[in-house]
Protein backbone atom coordinates (compact mmCIF):
# COMPACT_ATOMS: atom_id res chain seq x y z
CA UNK A 1 0.00 0.00 0.00
CA UNK A 2 1.17 3.74 -0.73
CA UNK A 3 2.01 5.48 1.84
CA UNK A 4 -0.88 8.63 2.82
CA UNK A 5 -1.14 11.38 5.12
CA UNK A 6 -3.49 13.80 4.93
CA UNK A 7 -2.62 17.33 4.55
CA UNK A 8 -4.73 20.28 6.13
CA UNK A 9 -3.96 22.19 3.16
CA UNK A 10 -5.79 20.23 0.49
CA UNK A 11 -8.06 19.09 3.70
CA UNK A 12 -7.82 15.73 2.20
CA UNK A 13 -6.12 12.13 2.50
CA UNK A 14 -3.37 12.56 -0.42
CA UNK A 15 -0.33 9.83 -1.63
CA UNK A 16 3.48 10.48 -0.51
CA UNK A 17 5.14 11.11 -3.15
CA UNK A 18 8.72 12.66 -1.26
CA UNK A 19 10.74 15.67 -3.34
CA UNK A 20 13.86 13.78 -3.75
CA UNK A 21 13.36 9.89 -4.48
CA UNK A 22 14.26 7.66 -1.33
CA UNK A 23 14.43 10.62 0.86
CA UNK A 24 11.82 12.27 3.72
CA UNK A 25 12.41 15.48 4.93
CA UNK A 26 10.73 16.82 7.73
CA UNK A 27 10.13 20.15 9.64
CA UNK A 28 7.86 20.35 12.52
CA UNK A 29 8.07 23.25 15.36
CA UNK A 30 9.68 22.75 18.98
CA UNK A 31 9.72 24.27 21.85
CA UNK A 32 9.42 27.68 22.54
CA UNK A 33 11.55 28.05 25.49
CA UNK A 34 9.20 30.42 27.89
CA UNK A 35 8.49 27.92 30.31
CA UNK A 36 8.42 24.58 31.23
CA UNK A 37 6.75 21.95 28.78
CA UNK A 38 2.87 20.82 28.92
CA UNK A 39 1.29 17.80 27.72
CA UNK A 40 1.05 19.14 24.03
CA UNK A 41 4.08 20.30 23.07
CA UNK A 42 5.17 16.29 24.50
CA UNK A 43 2.87 14.42 22.22
CA UNK A 44 3.55 16.50 19.35
CA UNK A 45 7.01 15.97 19.90
CA UNK A 46 6.15 12.27 19.78
CA UNK A 47 3.76 11.99 17.03
CA UNK A 48 6.38 13.11 14.55
CA UNK A 49 9.24 11.02 16.20
CA UNK A 50 6.58 7.83 15.02
CA UNK A 51 6.46 9.36 11.60
CA UNK A 52 9.92 9.41 11.39
CA UNK A 53 10.66 6.19 12.75
CA UNK A 54 7.65 4.53 10.27
CA UNK A 55 8.97 6.46 7.59
CA UNK A 56 12.46 5.25 8.24
CA UNK A 57 10.83 1.89 8.53
CA UNK A 58 9.96 2.25 5.10
CA UNK A 59 13.38 2.72 3.99
CA UNK A 60 13.49 6.21 3.28
CA UNK A 61 16.36 8.21 4.22
CA UNK A 62 14.80 10.54 6.75
CA UNK A 63 15.83 14.24 8.00
CA UNK A 64 14.03 16.09 10.43
CA UNK A 65 14.49 19.12 11.55
CA UNK A 66 12.90 20.56 15.00
CA UNK A 67 12.96 23.58 15.69
CA UNK A 68 13.80 25.78 19.06
CA UNK A 69 12.30 29.65 19.62
CA UNK A 70 14.81 30.68 21.71
CA UNK A 71 13.82 34.91 21.45
CA UNK A 72 10.07 35.64 21.92
CA UNK A 73 8.05 37.94 23.47
CA UNK A 74 6.89 36.12 26.60
CA UNK A 75 10.60 34.49 26.65
CA UNK A 76 11.23 38.17 27.16
CA UNK A 77 8.49 38.87 29.85
CA UNK A 78 9.32 35.87 31.73
CA UNK A 79 12.83 36.32 32.06
CA UNK A 80 11.94 39.68 33.79
CA UNK A 81 9.61 38.04 36.32
CA UNK A 82 11.76 34.66 37.17
CA UNK A 83 12.76 33.65 40.40
CA UNK A 84 16.35 32.73 41.76
CA UNK A 85 16.40 30.65 44.21
CA UNK A 86 20.16 31.73 45.33
CA UNK A 87 18.84 34.67 46.31
CA UNK A 88 16.95 33.53 49.60
CA UNK A 89 13.70 34.47 48.33
CA UNK A 90 14.37 37.44 46.25
CA UNK A 91 13.19 38.26 42.82
CA UNK A 92 16.16 38.27 40.44
CA UNK A 93 16.21 39.41 36.56
CA UNK A 94 17.64 36.47 34.69
CA UNK A 95 18.99 37.24 31.56
CA UNK A 96 16.72 36.42 28.86
CA UNK A 97 18.85 34.38 26.99
CA UNK A 98 19.45 31.67 30.36
CA UNK A 99 16.03 31.44 30.77
CA UNK A 100 15.44 30.13 27.24
CA UNK A 101 18.54 27.61 28.03
CA UNK A 102 17.57 26.24 31.04
CA UNK A 103 13.91 25.50 29.81
CA UNK A 104 15.63 24.04 26.50
CA UNK A 105 16.76 21.45 28.62
CA UNK A 106 13.83 20.84 30.73
CA UNK A 107 12.21 20.09 27.05
CA UNK A 108 15.25 17.51 26.39
CA UNK A 109 14.80 16.01 29.85
CA UNK A 110 10.94 15.58 28.77
CA UNK A 111 11.85 14.01 25.53
CA UNK A 112 14.74 11.71 26.22
CA UNK A 113 12.43 10.56 29.45
CA UNK A 114 9.92 9.15 26.72
CA UNK A 115 12.31 8.01 24.29
CA UNK A 116 11.63 10.76 21.49
CA UNK A 117 14.63 10.47 19.52
CA UNK A 118 16.60 13.93 18.92
CA UNK A 119 15.98 15.13 15.38
CA UNK A 120 18.15 14.91 12.95
CA UNK A 121 19.40 18.83 13.64
CA UNK A 122 17.17 21.24 16.45
CA UNK A 123 18.15 25.00 15.15
CA UNK A 124 17.60 27.53 17.56
CA UNK A 125 16.09 30.84 15.84
CA UNK A 126 18.99 33.16 17.30
CA UNK A 127 21.63 31.42 15.30
CA UNK A 128 19.77 32.04 11.73
CA UNK A 129 19.70 36.32 12.24
CA UNK A 130 21.05 36.63 8.50
CA UNK A 131 19.06 33.82 6.97
CA UNK A 132 15.67 35.80 8.09
CA UNK A 133 17.53 39.27 6.94
CA UNK A 134 17.69 37.63 3.53
CA UNK A 135 13.91 36.24 3.41
CA UNK A 136 12.68 39.29 4.41
CA UNK A 137 14.95 41.38 1.70
CA UNK A 138 13.43 39.03 -0.63
CA UNK A 139 9.72 39.93 0.54
CA UNK A 140 10.42 43.47 0.19
CA UNK A 141 11.89 43.07 -3.39
CA UNK A 142 9.15 41.32 -4.44
CA UNK A 143 5.90 43.70 -3.01
CA UNK A 144 5.22 41.66 0.10
CA UNK A 145 6.84 43.22 2.81
CA UNK A 146 7.61 46.74 4.12
CA UNK A 147 9.06 48.52 6.55
CA UNK A 148 6.76 49.94 8.86
CA UNK A 149 4.90 53.40 8.29
CA UNK A 150 5.76 54.89 11.73
CA UNK A 151 9.54 54.90 11.69
CA UNK A 152 9.21 51.99 14.51
CA UNK A 153 11.77 49.87 12.47
CA UNK A 154 9.20 46.97 12.23
CA UNK A 155 8.99 45.54 8.79
CA UNK A 156 5.67 43.48 7.81
CA UNK A 157 4.25 41.20 5.58
CA UNK A 158 1.49 42.40 3.22
CA UNK A 159 -1.60 39.83 3.25
CA UNK A 160 -3.49 41.50 0.90
CA UNK A 161 -0.80 41.31 -1.64
CA UNK A 162 -0.84 37.92 -1.76
CA UNK A 163 -3.75 36.27 -3.28
CA UNK A 164 -3.32 33.16 -1.18
CA UNK A 165 -3.24 33.85 2.19
CA UNK A 166 -5.84 31.93 4.10
CA UNK A 167 -5.60 28.67 1.96
CA UNK A 168 -3.81 26.90 4.51
CA UNK A 169 -7.07 28.11 7.02
CA UNK A 170 -9.60 28.13 4.09
CA UNK A 171 -10.16 31.70 5.08
CA UNK A 172 -10.75 34.86 3.49
CA UNK A 173 -8.73 37.75 4.75
CA UNK A 174 -11.64 39.62 5.70
CA UNK A 175 -12.36 37.17 8.39
CA UNK A 176 -9.07 37.10 10.09
CA UNK A 177 -8.42 38.61 12.92
CA UNK A 178 -5.99 41.46 13.32
CA UNK A 179 -2.17 40.50 14.14
CA UNK A 180 -1.39 40.94 17.44
CA UNK A 181 2.26 41.28 17.51
CA UNK A 182 2.70 45.06 17.11
CA UNK A 183 0.44 48.50 17.10
CA UNK A 184 -1.58 48.78 14.22
CA UNK A 185 -0.31 52.33 13.40
CA UNK A 186 2.42 51.32 11.66
CA UNK A 187 0.64 48.58 9.21
CA UNK A 188 -1.26 49.35 5.86
CA UNK A 189 -3.72 46.49 7.60
CA UNK A 190 -4.22 45.59 10.61
CA UNK A 191 -3.67 41.90 9.63
CA UNK A 192 -0.13 42.74 8.41
CA UNK A 193 1.76 40.50 10.55
CA UNK A 194 5.25 41.53 11.90
CA UNK A 195 8.27 40.12 9.83
CA UNK A 196 11.10 42.11 12.01
CA UNK A 197 9.92 44.16 15.16
CA UNK A 198 11.98 47.07 15.98
CA UNK A 199 14.02 47.52 19.32
CA UNK A 200 12.10 49.52 21.87
CA UNK A 201 13.26 51.29 25.06
CA UNK A 202 13.13 48.85 28.06
CA UNK A 203 13.76 45.56 25.84
CA UNK A 204 17.33 43.80 26.66
CA UNK A 205 19.75 45.39 24.08
CA UNK A 206 21.01 41.88 23.74
CA UNK A 207 17.56 40.88 22.70
CA UNK A 208 18.26 43.08 19.29
CA UNK A 209 20.09 42.80 16.73
CA UNK A 210 21.26 45.51 13.80
CA UNK A 211 19.47 44.76 10.62
CA UNK A 212 19.06 47.38 7.09
CA UNK A 213 15.91 48.69 9.08
CA UNK A 214 16.81 49.27 12.00
CA UNK A 215 18.00 47.35 15.44
CA UNK A 216 15.85 44.70 16.42
CA UNK A 217 14.62 40.96 16.72
CA UNK A 218 13.04 38.53 14.22
CA UNK A 219 9.29 37.84 14.10
CA UNK A 220 7.99 34.70 15.03
CA UNK A 221 6.47 33.27 11.85
CA UNK A 222 9.85 34.58 10.10
CA UNK A 223 11.86 32.43 12.21
CA UNK A 224 10.72 28.91 11.09
CA UNK A 225 10.54 29.74 7.16
CA UNK A 226 14.44 30.37 7.43
CA UNK A 227 15.51 27.70 9.46
CA UNK A 228 13.04 25.07 6.91
CA UNK A 229 14.14 26.82 3.59
CA UNK A 230 17.97 26.32 5.15
CA UNK A 231 17.77 23.14 6.17
CA UNK A 232 16.08 21.09 4.21
CA UNK A 233 15.90 22.95 0.62
CA UNK A 234 13.09 25.59 -1.02
CA UNK A 235 10.70 22.80 -1.48
CA UNK A 236 10.41 19.66 1.38
CA UNK A 237 8.06 16.87 2.32
CA UNK A 238 6.26 17.89 5.30
CA UNK A 239 6.20 20.21 7.68
CA UNK A 240 4.22 19.24 10.94
CA UNK A 241 3.10 20.94 14.47
CA UNK A 242 0.07 21.00 16.80
CA UNK A 243 -3.26 21.58 15.85
CA UNK A 244 -3.20 25.05 17.82
CA UNK A 245 -0.63 26.11 15.31
CA UNK A 246 -2.49 26.33 12.38
CA UNK A 247 -3.58 29.96 12.58
CA UNK A 248 -1.74 32.09 13.31
CA UNK A 249 1.66 30.32 12.95
CA UNK A 250 1.48 27.78 9.94
CA UNK A 251 -0.73 30.24 7.69
CA UNK A 252 1.70 33.15 8.15
CA UNK A 253 4.88 30.86 7.25
CA UNK A 254 3.21 29.42 4.39
CA UNK A 255 2.33 32.60 3.06
CA UNK A 256 5.87 34.38 3.58
CA UNK A 257 7.54 31.30 2.24
CA UNK A 258 5.81 31.13 -1.17
CA UNK A 259 5.14 34.93 -1.97
CA UNK A 260 9.30 34.50 -1.62
CA UNK A 261 9.25 31.89 -4.56
CA UNK A 262 9.25 29.01 -2.43
CA UNK A 263 7.72 26.02 -2.76
CA UNK A 264 7.88 25.14 0.99
CA UNK A 265 5.81 22.29 2.11
CA UNK A 266 4.04 19.57 0.19
CA UNK A 267 2.24 18.23 3.26
CA UNK A 268 1.50 20.12 6.13
CA UNK A 269 0.15 17.47 9.00
CA UNK A 270 -0.98 18.55 12.10
CA UNK A 271 -1.61 16.63 15.66
CA UNK A 272 -4.72 16.95 18.03
CA UNK A 273 -5.01 18.18 21.43
CA UNK A 274 -4.85 17.22 24.71
CA UNK A 275 -8.10 17.54 26.89
CA UNK A 276 -8.98 16.99 30.60
CA UNK A 277 -11.94 14.52 31.09
CA UNK A 278 -13.49 16.49 28.22
CA UNK A 279 -12.46 20.10 29.34
CA UNK A 280 -9.37 22.09 27.00
CA UNK A 281 -6.64 22.58 29.64
CA UNK A 282 -6.06 26.01 31.30
CA UNK A 283 -3.89 26.80 34.19
CA UNK A 284 -6.65 29.59 34.98
CA UNK A 285 -9.16 26.05 35.88
CA UNK A 286 -6.31 24.43 37.44
CA UNK A 287 -6.74 21.52 35.12
CA UNK A 288 -3.54 21.17 33.31
CA UNK A 289 -0.89 18.34 33.69
CA UNK A 290 2.26 17.99 33.10
CA UNK A 291 5.21 15.49 31.95
CA UNK A 292 7.13 15.83 35.23
CA UNK A 293 3.61 15.13 37.13
CA UNK A 294 2.58 12.16 34.26
CA UNK A 295 5.51 10.39 34.68
CA UNK A 296 5.63 10.79 38.69
CA UNK A 297 2.27 8.99 38.52
CA UNK A 298 3.68 6.35 36.20
CA UNK A 299 6.54 4.52 33.88
CA UNK A 300 7.98 6.46 30.90
CA UNK A 301 6.96 3.15 29.30
CA UNK A 302 3.07 3.92 30.05
CA UNK A 303 3.45 7.89 29.54
CA UNK A 304 4.60 7.43 26.06
CA UNK A 305 1.80 4.09 25.17
CA UNK A 306 -1.16 6.44 26.38
CA UNK A 307 0.32 10.00 24.60
CA UNK A 308 0.80 7.75 21.03
CA UNK A 309 -2.02 5.23 21.28
CA UNK A 310 -4.95 7.70 19.78
CA UNK A 311 -5.01 8.91 15.83
CA UNK A 312 -2.25 11.78 15.50
CA UNK A 313 -5.10 13.85 14.21
CA UNK A 314 -7.73 13.10 16.90
CA UNK A 315 -8.26 14.96 20.55
CA UNK A 316 -6.37 12.83 23.22
CA UNK A 317 -8.72 13.11 26.36
CA UNK A 318 -6.82 12.71 29.78
CA UNK A 319 -8.40 11.38 32.91
CA UNK A 320 -6.96 10.46 36.32
CA UNK A 321 -7.24 6.53 35.10
CA UNK A 322 -5.68 7.12 32.04
CA UNK A 323 -1.95 6.27 32.59
CA UNK A 324 -3.22 3.26 35.29
CA UNK A 325 -4.75 1.58 32.09
CA UNK A 326 -2.42 2.56 29.71
CA UNK A 327 0.18 0.39 32.08
CA UNK A 328 -1.72 -2.50 32.00
CA UNK A 329 -2.01 -2.85 28.09
CA UNK A 330 1.43 -1.98 27.57
CA UNK A 331 2.99 -4.15 30.22
CA UNK A 332 0.91 -7.25 28.65
CA UNK A 333 3.05 -6.37 25.41
CA UNK A 334 5.83 -6.11 27.50
CA UNK A 335 5.74 -9.21 29.74
CA UNK A 336 5.32 -11.35 26.00
CA UNK A 337 8.55 -9.67 24.66
CA UNK A 338 10.37 -10.50 27.37
CA UNK A 339 8.84 -14.28 27.64
CA UNK A 340 10.23 -14.29 23.87
CA UNK A 341 13.39 -12.55 24.09
CA UNK A 342 15.21 -15.38 22.54
CA UNK A 343 13.14 -15.13 19.36
CA UNK A 344 14.07 -11.34 19.25
CA UNK A 345 15.82 -10.50 15.38
CA UNK A 346 16.28 -7.05 13.60
CA UNK A 347 15.65 -9.24 10.31
CA UNK A 348 11.68 -9.60 11.01
CA UNK A 349 9.09 -7.63 9.24
CA UNK A 350 5.72 -6.14 10.38
CA UNK A 351 2.45 -8.08 10.14
CA UNK A 352 0.49 -6.65 6.50
CA UNK A 353 -1.95 -5.37 8.82
CA UNK A 354 0.22 -3.21 10.59
CA UNK A 355 1.71 -1.87 7.73
CA UNK A 356 -1.41 -1.17 6.38
CA UNK A 357 -2.37 0.92 9.33
CA UNK A 358 0.37 2.36 9.19
CA UNK A 359 0.71 3.60 5.46
CA UNK A 360 -3.27 4.44 6.40
CA UNK A 361 -2.38 7.83 7.71
CA UNK A 362 -0.34 6.64 10.45
CA UNK A 363 -3.24 4.77 11.98
CA UNK A 364 -2.14 4.34 15.26
CA UNK A 365 -4.84 2.98 16.87
CA UNK A 366 -5.28 0.33 13.89
CA UNK A 367 -1.83 -0.70 14.21
CA UNK A 368 -1.66 -1.01 17.86
CA UNK A 369 -4.62 -3.65 17.51
CA UNK A 370 -2.78 -5.47 15.71
CA UNK A 371 0.03 -5.40 18.15
CA UNK A 372 -2.02 -7.22 20.76
CA UNK A 373 -4.07 -9.36 18.77
CA UNK A 374 -0.38 -10.82 17.68
CA UNK A 375 0.73 -10.80 21.57
CA UNK A 376 -2.46 -12.88 22.46
CA UNK A 377 -2.27 -15.54 19.53
CA UNK A 378 1.86 -15.15 20.95
CA UNK A 379 0.71 -15.88 24.40
CA UNK A 380 -1.91 -19.03 23.57
CA UNK A 381 0.80 -20.21 21.62
CA UNK A 382 3.01 -20.19 24.61
CA UNK A 383 0.53 -21.54 26.82
CA UNK A 384 0.32 -24.76 24.36
CA UNK A 385 3.79 -24.88 24.37
CA UNK A 386 3.69 -24.36 20.32
CA UNK A 387 6.81 -22.45 18.04
CA UNK A 388 5.61 -19.11 18.71
CA UNK A 389 8.88 -17.50 17.41
CA UNK A 390 7.44 -16.33 14.18
CA UNK A 391 5.22 -14.13 16.57
CA UNK A 392 7.68 -13.21 18.78
CA UNK A 393 10.00 -11.84 15.65
CA UNK A 394 7.24 -9.42 14.86
CA UNK A 395 5.65 -8.30 18.17
CA UNK A 396 9.60 -7.13 18.58
CA UNK A 397 9.70 -5.59 15.76
CA UNK A 398 6.22 -3.55 16.40
CA UNK A 399 7.42 -2.25 19.52
CA UNK A 400 10.36 -1.57 18.04
CA UNK A 401 8.91 0.89 15.57
CA UNK A 402 6.77 2.20 17.58
CA UNK A 403 9.56 3.69 19.98
CA UNK A 404 8.63 1.28 23.08
CA UNK A 405 11.29 -1.00 23.21
CA UNK A 406 13.95 1.42 24.62
CA UNK A 407 11.31 1.56 27.25
CA UNK A 408 10.68 -1.86 28.19
CA UNK A 409 12.54 -3.98 30.94
CA UNK A 410 13.14 -6.54 28.82
CA UNK A 411 16.20 -9.00 29.17
CA UNK A 412 17.79 -8.96 25.41
CA UNK A 413 15.84 -5.73 24.11
CA UNK A 414 18.38 -3.46 23.40
CA UNK A 415 18.39 -1.48 27.03
CA UNK A 416 22.27 0.02 27.30
CA UNK A 417 21.81 1.39 30.82
CA UNK A 418 23.97 0.28 33.20
CA UNK A 419 21.49 -0.64 35.76
CA UNK A 420 19.88 -2.79 33.25
CA UNK A 421 22.95 -4.85 32.25
CA UNK A 422 23.76 -5.20 35.87
CA UNK A 423 20.52 -6.31 36.85
CA UNK A 424 20.61 -8.73 33.32
CA UNK A 425 23.40 -10.35 34.99
CA UNK A 426 22.60 -11.13 38.49
CA UNK A 427 19.17 -12.26 37.23
CA UNK A 428 20.74 -14.72 35.03
CA UNK A 429 23.45 -16.36 36.84
CA UNK A 430 20.31 -17.22 39.27
CA UNK A 431 18.23 -18.43 36.71
CA UNK A 432 21.64 -20.52 35.56
CA UNK A 433 21.87 -21.77 38.94
CA UNK A 434 18.13 -22.58 39.34
CA UNK A 435 18.76 -24.80 36.35
CA UNK A 436 21.25 -26.57 37.69
CA UNK A 437 19.03 -26.96 40.75
CA UNK A 438 16.65 -28.41 38.80
CA UNK A 439 18.73 -30.57 36.60
CA UNK A 440 20.01 -32.41 39.94
CA UNK A 441 16.30 -32.61 41.11
CA UNK A 442 17.41 -30.57 44.27
CA UNK A 443 13.54 -29.43 43.48
CA UNK A 444 13.71 -27.38 47.07
CA UNK A 445 17.18 -25.35 45.98
CA UNK A 446 15.20 -24.34 42.92
CA UNK A 447 11.85 -23.05 44.18
CA UNK A 448 13.29 -21.23 46.75
CA UNK A 449 15.72 -19.41 43.66
CA UNK A 450 12.28 -19.12 42.18
CA UNK A 451 10.73 -17.63 45.17
CA UNK A 452 13.55 -15.06 45.73
CA UNK A 453 13.17 -13.60 42.27
CA UNK A 454 9.65 -13.32 42.67
CA UNK A 455 10.05 -11.67 46.04
CA UNK A 456 11.88 -8.82 44.25
CA UNK A 457 9.72 -8.31 41.58
CA UNK A 458 11.37 -10.67 39.03
CA UNK A 459 9.14 -13.21 36.74
CA UNK A 460 10.75 -16.46 35.41
CA UNK A 461 9.36 -18.14 32.74
CA UNK A 462 10.32 -21.34 31.60
CA UNK A 463 10.17 -22.63 27.66
CA UNK A 464 11.18 -24.85 25.80
CA UNK A 465 14.48 -23.53 24.87
CA UNK A 466 15.08 -22.40 28.65
CA UNK A 467 14.35 -19.33 31.15
CA UNK A 468 13.48 -15.55 30.10
CA UNK A 469 12.97 -13.17 33.05
CA UNK A 470 10.66 -9.58 33.10
CA UNK A 471 9.89 -7.42 36.31
CA UNK A 472 6.94 -7.99 37.35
Amino acid sequence: MTLRFYDTREASVRDFTPVHPGEARLYYCGATVQGAPHIGHVRSALVFDQLSRWLNYRGFKVTTVRNVTDIDDKILANSSLSFDEGYAGEFEREEWWALAYRFEKVFAQAYSALAIAPPTYEPRATGHIPEMFALIQRLIDRGHAYPALDDSGDVYFDVRSWEEYGALTHQSVEDMQDAPDADPRGKRDPRDFALWKGYKVGEPFTASWDSPWGRGRPGWHLECSAMAGKYLGETFDIHGGGLDLRFPHHENEMAQSTAAGYGFANFWLHNGLVTFEGEKMSKSIGNTVSPAQMLEQARPLAVRYYLGQAHYRSVLDYSPTSLAEATKSVERIEAFVAATAEFHTEDAQVPDAFAQAMDDDLNIPQALAVLHESVRAGNSALNKGEDVSAIAAQVYVMVRVLGLLPLMSVSGAGASNAEHTALDSLVQSLIEARATARAEKDWARADEIRDSLAAAGITVKDGANGSTWSVA
